[in-house]
């Protein structure tokens, strides 16, 4: 069964079928040592009294308790215990099926665990325990690490990557302040706090140094006395022995016969399911619902177990019934795999005894940390073999039995030996030895069993092989890398071919995977070199290395391949797995030679060694005659071989380990004595060369396209052999080993030789007329790419005993070639740099002198650019460019020096000098037939051969000519003339000795400079010539000229040079000063043009050039009292002019434009309708998550969810959307195999133009212009007061109560039936003061009207559509609001003006939004309108309220606002006639509406939030805070003193103005989008940035909506003005239960203004939330394994994800924990942080999610998905707020769709589980 999350080994009992340790357990335990070896509780005492009620368990138990006092000899402890446990263990386990756990560990520490702790501490256990953990304790941490636990490694302190600390460790270390790496443990590890090897410095945290724990005496553990030790030697042994018999015990019917009590034996057997690795979840509770025909809950309760625990007893019964299980187990799981799961068939007594073995091991692993003494013993007598007897100690038989164990004892066992053995460096020594001993044939288990390598013992190599004492001794006394070489070759015999070749075709990845830990150990072994070599480990370790090289051997031209001529390969060949062992041994190679480095003597020897390694392979297959080759009167005498025909590898790793010994022998200078150990005759370099040679040719070869026919296998091979991975030692060591060639050949006969393995031999004899283009092009890339490589072979010399460089300097090298492609980040640098053993590249040590660091910005990543005095540096052929690398790097440097008006030649940097031994390399360059090949290229460029010849031929012999001229001027700077050998300037300009070559090379150059084709190089052939005529100048020096006047010489020639460069660009500035002065002429025309239309267009830019002035006169408005503007008021009769524009838009689908009428076809916006709980004050708050029966109409004041709708702004004809959206239907039907992104069954879809995620259309509805006459205004204003309206309204309703009645009781409200009203009322007279036909719309209109509602109805309430509900237009109206406050809290949080700043998108959804809200009201029956009207002013007008009218403080007034003006026109409706208000109807119907649920809203706060104590402030006399107080004392008169009347004015309006600001500017949005009011200019800006401004600014802004919206400033004068209506209203209010409740503090109101949302507080340094994360414990799992933490970003929930415990069942779904958690924190979508991937997860309902970067950035601006590089984090504080804008815009959804489409895949994540 495939493992889920599983972790490493548990806490004791929390494995194999032991007792979890659960928190009722523990409070058993002693509340001082926290550990299960204490005294039972009291329940325990009770059980141990039934026992001792029990004869014989009275007489066992009592003669246990009395064995203190008797005498050794009479006493036998081992039968007593086993006969006690014969008793008790298959009572206390008879239940596996359904066992009590709590019950299970009661009885244990009864019957058996406390007598025994009695016995052994001959004392009460809890104050012996007590006095052990005052003691002290081990300064070695010891902590075990488990699956997903984060560790810490420091970069500068650790000896190896393998050290690393635990959290706790860490947090209280030097460490922490250093480079560190975080990582997240697979499990199985242990912390090396305390460990002295393990560190350079700061071995131990400050809890484990010694006097830690604050007492003067040092933390060192206390000595047992000889008694309790001696009753140690007493009982370990038989509890060892009983653990050890009883976990390899393999009889399934029968226990031991001291096991055995005289009983008679019941038959009673479990079928027992085991757990592996080849069958999942779902294939287990498959087998068991078809094998058992159990119920799938029963079914998932036992695969959780055995993933857990390793196995399961999964039926009882009797034998015959339990083997029939079996059976059909085995048959069904066939079925569904290849291999059947492993069932057994146990007897009870066994299963029992098995667990209560386990059990046991849990309790000596607690007894493991008390004391060293303890440890000993145990250690001893697990070490302890039988004398006379062959068989392996106790500890040999559990480790060799380990592939055997199920994971629960797996886990305990390994505990065991960490708590134990490796807790004592001297008994860890010995468990080594132990573990080398049977080293092979752990290993060879382990690759046949199928478990995690973290569940294998063999694991545990990693604690021993790293530490370099016992590594030391480990070679010395056991041969251990024998012993391990050895090893890898006896677990691959099937891999080897009839030649001892390697050849991986059909391998298994899994076994292989196994394999590559026996290679990780060689690893372990190697990775400290020893600073100290004994003649016994010189010898085991020269052993070891040449075994190590018949593995070398075996691999050495394994896989060899031929070129396929004609047919195409039918099917690629494998050839991963080659590849994958060579990277997995790259680093072993390194360090053996390494190792080799360390002492002369060894290194010598390992040469001969690997040297006669190499011969052997060399010499196999050489039976061909040799053949001669002619050029340039120089002959060479070879075997013939053709890459292009005959069998080539790719696998060289002995020639290349040869190449790395003799480049660490030149480093050494042990060079010299090289001869004693291989003889010039046995040498035969020309053999060592051949193969890296072939490899060389052969990726020339694919470059040229000649192995096209083989398929993409060797495309791949070929790709790792150069790159970062491979290439160290492949690529790399081929160079080497061409370089060793070209020192020891002659370098005519090594020339000839490249020239013939090239297949170039032709090439450069006489050419042969060809018209083939392929056969052209071929030998065209050939000789380019051996020009490169010779190129490489003469000037690479970056390489430490190639040349005098540092390792340093090699880096330095390598990073300042990859800048000069383009800035790069510190992740892509540290990618493309090889790492070392310890996986460090050094990168860090050298980037500051190379580089500068540039910071990011809000996304991207911080990039370093290249110093400019290192750009010198760069070297156009550098050879670990791939040619991609190669042309962006050129063209960059090329771009950058024509910037700088500077020639554009790319000079070879002048090359370290070649070391002696390797000095001889640079001949190569002046030999006879390196001048023949490169004046035949030079000879074919100028004599326009075009087939013969390409740019970067001419390109690499340019290279090498100026390679050769660096290497003379060097060596004629550096010796006198005569002392320097090398000619090539003679060599140059000489004349060829053929017709061929009838000019020399300078000449060549000088008619090269005039070939048009190669324009480009000119500049590069001009230095040539320059460099050429500086050698002249230094060879025609006498040989008595000092270097110093040379240089003089040389300084002379340079200064001519210069002065001619100086002309060059004297000539490129004057260019470049009259091409800006032209330009700048250009611009002054344009400018002048410019301001000549905008004088003849003056109105259109005045508001344009009159802003700067307005914005300085702004504080000079505040401060002083304008005449209001009346066209810039909103509400009432004085209200303003719509700006009702003519609005013509274009349709983004058919490009067409129409102008937008009511009579038009509907044109509609793209939207997306969305639940939203951004606004919520109160998260703890159950949300609905079907709304079947839920009632919309109320929204309550904390705002617990609401429907968003929000658009992208884009405009489409209804019928064009209404094609594509079927058209896109289609299309993805079709799709059948790809995940989904959006659910067409819902509607979605993907924005044509912008591809966001909508889901409806938002019709868009004309702003329909309404002007008021002033006069007729003026004249209703005299008549309709306030009082007047309500009594209006009033008597309509009762009217329509009448009608609607029909017959039934009529229940008139009572407001019309208190006096005040008029009896001259009559129902119509609402119409009497302006009515006027109701719009009416096209019918695409109103066909989008019903859409878009009936979207909003479904999504909202997540119900199926239905258009006929009587909840759509609340949901219409809820929409509207929500939508409106969102907006108005992000522009707020934001800090933006409330019109001034609102995106396009915003502006344009918005305003249809709010449209179409006023427009639905038609699309349903008017008398629902007024039932739901009637039902909202029952929270406004007390007298209208119904059962089901809630409080005064459960209501949002915005809401109410807005539901109340929407569907207030419903009054106005009559049988006959479609009427709705007029303008002045409309202006006062708006303005009441206003003002009434303004005064409520009022009321709320005061109620709600004006209770405060008041803050030291000086009193406030201002006719506000008296106004205020005035209040306060009514609502305290009305609440019956509830209220009190104590709090100051000033508090009061404060709090008032303060908490109404949010709902005032609600409402402005909401009225300038419903009448087309233009708002006043304050509202149009924003804040100033000083304290000052900012407040007079905010003043300003509430004065302005105050003006806007038809209120006095002081908010108070409103109750004055209206006090004779309103005051019933306010005792009304004020009197509501609900209200008096919350005064009383019985209830909490939610306070206003309400708090603006945000993500939650992270903190800064990311380990504090790993800290935080380790601390985590799943809720619902009594096991201590580690799971996946989440955080919830807006809520700060820990969560347990992705894993099975935490799942929950959701209208009939299993969901995992994220996704039920986000269905009630944010209806549905939410943001979580993996914490210990540190990746932000972005969900939207049970199927869509996806991953974004988290907001924590190491110190080079980069995130860490997955903690791979594990650089410190530290929070980003801009990128956390872009996290909080895309929850506040609504964006995530859209994130979603688009990360989603971006990253198609087939098989997606199943979000649902998450």
């Amino acid at each position: 069964m495939a493992d889920g999350a599983d972790g490493g080994p548990g806490a004791a009992g929390a494995a194999g079928g032991c007792v979890p340790v659960q928190p009722q357990e523990r409070a058993m335990c002693s509340t001082t040592s926290g550990c299960m070896i204490s005294k039972p509780s009291q329940s325990a005492g009770c059980m141990m009294q039934d026992y001792l009620n029990d004869s014989a368990g009275a007489s066992l138990i009592l003669k246990w308790m009395v064995m203190t006092q008797w005498c050794d000899e009479r006493f036998n402890f081992q039968a007593t215990f086993l006969q006690c446990l014969a008793k008790h263990v298959p009572n206390i386990y008879s239940a596996e099926m359904d066992p009590l756990l709590e019950k299970q560990e009661e009885m244990v520490q009864a019957a058996i665990l406390y007598p025994l702790e009695c016995y052994l501490f001959g004392e009460d256990p809890d104050i012996f325990l007590e006095k052990l953990q005052q003691s002290g304790t081990s300064q070695l941490c010891g902590k075990v690490f488990k699956g997903g636990e984060t560790t810490y490694s420091c970069r500068d302190c650790a000896v190896d990557p393998t050290c690393v600390l635990c959290m706790d460790c860490f947090q209280n270390s030097i460490h922490r302040n250093h480079r560190y790496k975080m990582h997240s443990s697979t499990g199985g590890g242990f912390c090396d706090c305390g460990d002295t090897e393990a560190w350079k410095a700061g071995p131990l945290c400050t809890k484990h140094e010694p006097g830690a724990s604050g007492s003067a005496k040092e933390n060192s553990e206390c000595q047992l006395n000889e008694e309790i030790m001696e009753h140690s030697r007493r009982v370990f042994p038989s509890v060892i022995k009983y653990i050890v018999d009883m976990l390899i015990w393999e009889e399934e019917k029968e226990l031991p016969p001291e096991l055995t009590i005289s009983r008679e034996k019941v038959d009673s057997y479990y079928c027992v399911l085991f757990n592996d690795e080849h069958h999942s979840y779902d294939h287990v509770i498959f087998s068991l619902q078809r094998a058992l025909g159990c119920e799938l809950g029963e079914a998932q309760l036992h695969t959780t177990a055995i993933d857990k625990e390793g196995r399961r007893a999964v039926k009882a019964g009797h034998y015959a019934s339990c083997q029939e299980a079996k059976e059909e187990i085995k048959r069904h799981s066939e079925n569904i795999s290849q291999r059947p799961l492993h069932a057994e068939v146990l007897h009870a007594d066994v299963m029992a005894h098995q667990k209560f073995a386990l059990r046991l091991g849990s309790w000596l692993n607690k007894l493991m940390s008390y004391s060293s003494d303890f440890r000993q013993i145990f250690c001893q007598i697990c070490l302890k073999e039988e004398a006379g007897s062959e068989k392996p100690c106790f500890i040999s038989k559990l480790m060799l039995w380990d592939a055997k164990l199920h994971k629960g004892a797996r886990k305990v066992l390994h505990e065991l030996i960490f708590s134990s053995f490796f807790m004592e460096m001297e008994y860890k020594k010995l468990f080594a030895v132990e573990f080398v001993k049977y080293y092979k044939a752990l290993q060879k288990e382990y690759i046949s069993d199928d478990h995690d390598r973290v569940l294998s013992v063999t694991a545990l190599s990693v604690q021993m092989f790293t530490v370099p004492t016992l590594a030391r001794h480990l070679i010395e006394e056991q041969n251990v890398i024998t012993t391990i070489t050895e090893t890898l070759l006896e677990v691959l015999p099937e891999y080897l071919d009839k030649n001892d070749k390697f050849n991986f075709q059909g391998y298994s990845q899994d076994k292989l995977n196994r394999v590559y830990a026996v290679i990780y150990d060689l690893r372990y072994v190697l990775v400290s070199k020893p600073t100290l070599w004994t003649d016994r480990l010189r010898e085991r370790f020269l052993e070891g290395f040449v075994s190590f090289l018949r593995i070398l051997t075996c691999m050495q031209g394994m896989e060899e391949i031929k070129r396929q001529i004609g047919q195409h390969i039918e099917v690629d060949p494998d050839w991963e797995a080659a590849i994958a062992i060579q990277m997995q041994l790259k680093n072993i190679l390194l360090m053996f030679q390494e190792w080799c480095a360390c002492d002369e003597e060894l290194l010598l020897k390992a040469y001969s060694e690997c040297h006669k390694a190499v011969m052997r392979c060399s010499t196999n297959g050489r039976s061909r005659e040799k053949t001669v080759f002619h050029l340039c009167g120089h002959t060479l005498e070879s075997r013939p071989y053709r890459v292009s025909a005959d069998p080539v590898s790719i696998h060289l790793p002995l020639s290349r380990t040869l190449a790395g010994l003799h480049v660490r022998l030149s480093k050494t200078g042990t060079i010299s004595r090289l001869h004693e150990f291989v003889s010039p005759e046995e040498f035969q370099v020309e053999l060592l060369v051949e193969y890296p040679l072939r490899c060389l040719v052969l990726v020339a070869q694919v470059a040229a396209e000649m192995w096209r026919r083989n398929g993409l296998s060797l495309i791949s091979q070929v790709f790792y052999y150069q790159d970062v991975k491979c290439r160290e030692e492949m690529y790399d060591k081929d160079i080497i080993m061409l370089q060793i060639g070209a020192s020891l050949m002659d370098p005519n006969q090594f020339l000839l030789l490249i020239l013939q393995r090239y297949e170039l031999a032709d090439a450069f004899k006489k050419m042969k007329p060809t018209k083939d283009q392929d056969l052209i092009k071929q030998c065209n890339v050939l000789i380019e790419e051996m020009l490169q490589i010779l190129i490489y072979v003469v000037g690479e010399r970056y390489v430490p005993g190639v040349s005098n460089v540092t390792k340093e300097d090699v880096i330095m090298r390598e990073i300042i070639h990859l800048l000069c492609i383009e800035p790069m980040a510190h992740s892509a640098i540290t990618k493309s740099l090889p790492e070392n053993e310890n996986n460090e590249t050094g990168l860090e040590s050298v980037i500051d002198k190379v580089a500068t660091f540039k910071k990011p910005g809000v996304s991207g990543h911080g990039v370093y650019e290249l110093k400019d005095e290192c750009l010198k540096e760069f070297n156009m052929f550098f050879y670990h460019y791939t040619k991609t690398q190669h042309s962006k790097a050129e063209h960059t440097q090329k771009k950058r020096r024509k910037q700088e008006n500077r020639d554009e030649a790319l000079p070879p940097p002048p090359p370290p000098g070649f070391s002696p031994a390797f000095s001889n390399v640079v001949r190569i360059l002046n030999c006879d037939v390196m001048m023949h090949i490169l004046r035949t290229i030079l000879q074919r460029a100028v004599e326009l051969e075009t087939h013969l010849w390409t740019e970067a031929m001419i390109q690499m012999v340019l290279h090498l000519l100026s390679l050769g001229l660096l290497e003379e001027k060097q060596q004629l700077q550096k010796s006198p003339e005569e002392e320097v050998t090398f000619d090539f300037y003679h060599k140059a300009t000489r004349m060829g000795s053929s017709a061929l070559n009838a000019v020399n090379v300078l000449m060549l150059l000088e008619k090269l400079k005039r070939v048009p084709q190669l324009e480009a190089q000119k500049d590069t052939v001009n230095w040539i010539l320059q460099m050429f005529d500086t050698v002249k100048r230094l060879r025609e020096k006498s040989s008595l000229t000092t270097v110093a006047a040379t240089s003089g010489s040389e300084a002379t020639k340079s200064d001519e040079t210069q002065s001619t460069q100086d002309k060059e660009k004297a000539e490129r500035k004057r260019k470049a000063e009259a091409a800006r002065l032209h330009r700048q002429k250009i611009m002054a025309q344009m400018s002048a043009l410019q301001r000549n239309f905008i004088e003849t267009h003056k109105l259109l830019y005045e508001n344009t050039l009159e802003a700067p002035g307005k914005e300085d006169a702004i504080m000079e408005e505040e401060s002083m009292s304008s005449a209001i503007d009346y066209s810039k008021i909103a509400l009432g009769p004085k209200r303003g002019p719509s700006v009702a524009e003519k609005e013509v838009l274009t349709c983004i689908l058919c490009q067409e434009e129409q102008e937008v009428k009511l009579e038009s076809a509907a044109m509609v916006l793209s939207a997306c309708v969305q639940k939203s709980t951004a606004l919520t004050q109160n998260r703890s708050r159950i949300l609905e998550l079907s709304g079947d029966t839920l009632d919309p109409l109320f929204m309550h004041p904390d705002l617990p969810c609401g429907t968003h709708t929000g658009s992208c702004g884009h405009v489409m004809h209804a019928a064009c959307w209404q094609k594509y959206f079927e058209a896109m239907q289609l299309n993805f039907r079709q799709r059948l195999h790809v995940e989904q992104i959006f659910d067409l069954e819902n509607g979605e879809y993907l924005c044509p133009l912008c591809k966001s995620l909508c889901n409806t259309v938002i019709p868009i509805v004309p702003l329909q212009a309404q002007k008021i006459n002033s006069e007729d205004a003026e004249a209703v204003a005299q008549i309709l007061s306030l009082a007047r309206w309500l009594e209006i309204i009033i008597v309509r309703i009762s009217g329509y109560s009448v009608k609607n009645a029909k017959g039934e009781k009529q229940n008139l409200p009572a407001f019309a039936n208190k006096g005040m009203g008029n009896s001259a009322l009559e129902f119509h007279s609402i119409l009497s003061f302006g009515v006027q036909s109701s719009a009416k719309y096209s019918s695409s209109i109103k066909e989008m009207l019903i859409l878009f509602a009936t979207t909003i109805y479904r999504v909202g309430l997540k119900v199926a559509p239905n258009e006929a509900d009587y909840r759509i237009p609340m949901m219409t109206w809820s929409t509207c609001a929500f939508t409106i406050q969102c907006i108005e809290n992000l522009l707020e949080t934001e800090g933006k003006p409330l019109f001034g700043s609102l995106q396009n998108r915003q502006h344009s959804g918005l305003k249809a939004l709010v449209q179409f809200a006023a427009a639905q009201r038609t699309t349903s029956p008017q008398v629902l309108i007024q039932k739901h009207l009637i039902r909202l002013l029952g929270v406004l007008l007390p007298n209208l309220k119904g059962e089901d009218t809630p409080s005064l403080l459960e209501v949002d007034m915005f809401h109410i606002l807005v539901g109340v003006v929407l569907s207030f026109p419903s009054l106005y409706w009559e049988d006959a006639v479609d009427l709705q208000p007029s303008s002045i109807s409309s202006a006062y119907n708006h303005l009441y509406l206003f003002h009434l649920t303004t005064l409520a809203h009022i009321t709320q706060i005061v109620v709600s939030s004006a209770t405060e104590s008041p803050t030291a402030r000086s009193p406030d006399n201002s006719e506000e805070a008296r106004s205020a107080q005035s209040f306060c004392r009514e609502v305290c008169q009305y609440t019956g003193g509830c209220f009190s009347q104590d709090i100051p004015g000033w508090l009061v309006w404060d709090c008032v103005k303060k908490g109404i600001m949010p709902y005032l500017r609600c409402a402005a949005l909401f009225f300038h989008y419903l009448l087309g009011v233009s708002p006043p200019e304050e509202l149009l800006q924003g804040q100033k940035g000083s304290e000052k401004l900012k407040f007079v600014s905010e003043e300003g802004q509430f004065k302005a909506l105050c003006s806007y919206l038809s209120l006095p400033t002081n908010l108070f004068l409103l109750f004055q003005e209206y006090w004779d209506t309103v005051n019933p209203l306010l005792q009304r209010w004020c009197a509501d239960p609900v209200v008096l409740s919350c005064l009383k503090g019985k209830s909490i109101a939610v306070r206003y203004p309400r708090k603006r949302n945000s993500l939650i507080e992270l903190p800064e340094d990311y380990s504090c939330l790993l800290n935080q994360a380790s601390q985590f414990r799943c809720p619902r799992s009594s096991d201590d394994e580690q799971k996946h933490p989440v955080l919830c970003l807006f809520c700060g929930a820990m969560l347990c994800s992705q894993n099975t415990c935490c799942q929950e069942l959701v209208n009939g779904e299993e969901l995992g924990a994220c996704t039920s958690h986000a269905l009630q924190c944010g209806a549905g979508v939410c943001m979580f942080l993996k914490i210990r991937e540190c990746k932000v997860v972005l969900i939207e309902g049970k199927t869509r999610g996806c991953l974004y970067p988290a907001p924590y950035l190491d110190e080079y601006g980069e995130t860490d998905p997955g903690l791979k590089r594990g650089n410190p984090l530290h929070l980003c504080r801009e990128r956390y707020r872009k996290l909080h804008l895309l929850w506040q815009q609504h964006c995530i959804i859209e994130e979603i769709a688009r990360s989603q489409e971006t990253n198609q895949i087939f098989f997606g994540f199943n979000w649902q589980l998450l």
